[in-house]
């Protein structure tokens, strides 16, 4: 039981993984990004009209594949509006993030309506995301079900936090980024453009949040409807405080919040959880979420110019 806990850990926090490593890219840089839920919502749309319309194609095995490579680039549209009015015109950021957030949920419902003849969701994909089960790894007791039979996209965020990591702290692209969220003044002056690097970094944030909402409908869904995402941008946000800003700290975060999901699959199965309400196991991420930013949020400590806007030449 213990080896199918943590596998499925993994396939729930792969879509966390992805946002909240989106999330704190931007933040980083100092940009607060409450719009992840509706990257997020945005990604899901995408991948599940965009599949479908492959399959509809005859691509078959390559249509998941397709619907999520074009996640990032629907969302890239809301990760501009964010942008725009976050750092070009120093806009509230935490309104600008909630405006994303409504605007996406709002006109995704609307075209999936529009593009299925006014139903509230896609038709269920033919074509999804299976799990690959890596040669003889996979054939090891307890890890082998356990780490080596996964999604291949969560190999994928395995690998992003790896190379988000390095970049961050390995490269002077990193430390650039880490600057302009700390220290935008003293950044400015060594010669870097603040709110250029600001800017781009929110579009980056927003497409790799998009594969967050993408991965649910390729995996766990297989359609998207208007409560795909139910919250999960949100969980990510708070997987980027509990991870400290940190790589590593948000992708250990996210299988974190990825267990309490995968203890409502397993507990169910229990003979003697039967007679408890499923709405409580479903409560469970969510009131975790809450219980981890109540005892972590004062701990925590954001990037020193995190959600201030920046005037190029300020020292």
């Amino acid at each position: 039981m213990i080896a199918f806990l943590i596998n499925g850990t993994f396939v729930f926090a792969t879509a966390l993984i992805f946002a909240a490593l989106g999330g704190l890219i931007t933040e980083r840089a100092g940009v607060i990004n409450l719009g992840l839920e509706g990257f997020m919502v945005s990604g899901a749309f995408t991948a599940g009209v965009v599949t479908y319309y492959a399959e509809q194609a005859g691509m078959a095995g390559a249509a998941p594949w397709i619907g999520f490579l074009a996640a990032p680039i629907f969302t890239l549209l809301f990760a501009l509006l964010h942008a725009i009015a976050s750092v070009r015109f120093k806009a509230n950021q935490v309104i600008s993030g909630i405006v994303v957030n409504m605007l996406a949920a709002s006109s995704t419902f609307f075209f999936v309506k529009l593009l299925f003849d006014g139903a509230a969701e896609t038709p269920l994909l033919q074509n999804v995301f299976s799990k690959v089960s890596i040669p003889v790894l996979s054939e090891l007791p307890f890890v082998g079900v356990a780490f080596f039979s996964l999604y291949p996209v969560t190999y994928i965020a395995i690998a992003l936090a790896i190379i988000i990591y390095f970049i961050m702290y390995r490269t002077p692209l990193g430390l650039r980024l880490r600057a302009v969220g700390e220290h935008p003044g003293s950044a400015d002056t060594a010669g870097v453009r603040v709110n250029r690097l600001r800017f781009l970094a929110v579009l980056a944030g927003g497409m790799i949040a998009s594969l967050g909402g993408a991965t649910v409908t390729l995996t766990m869904n297989s359609s998207f409807t208007f409560h795909t995402i139910s919250g999960q941008g949100f969980i990510a946000l708070a997987a980027v405080i509990f991870g400290r800003w940190h790589p590593i700290g948000a992708f250990g975060a996210a299988l974190f919040f990825g267990v309490a999901q995968a203890v409502k699959d397993q507990i169910q199965v229990i003979e003697a959880a039967k007679h408890i309400p499923n709405e409580i196991f479903y409560l469970l991420p969510y009131v975790l979420t809450l219980v981890v930013l109540i005892f972590t949020s004062k701990k925590s400590s954001s990037p020193a110019a995190l959600g201030v806007p920046y005037e190029p030449g300020k020292r």
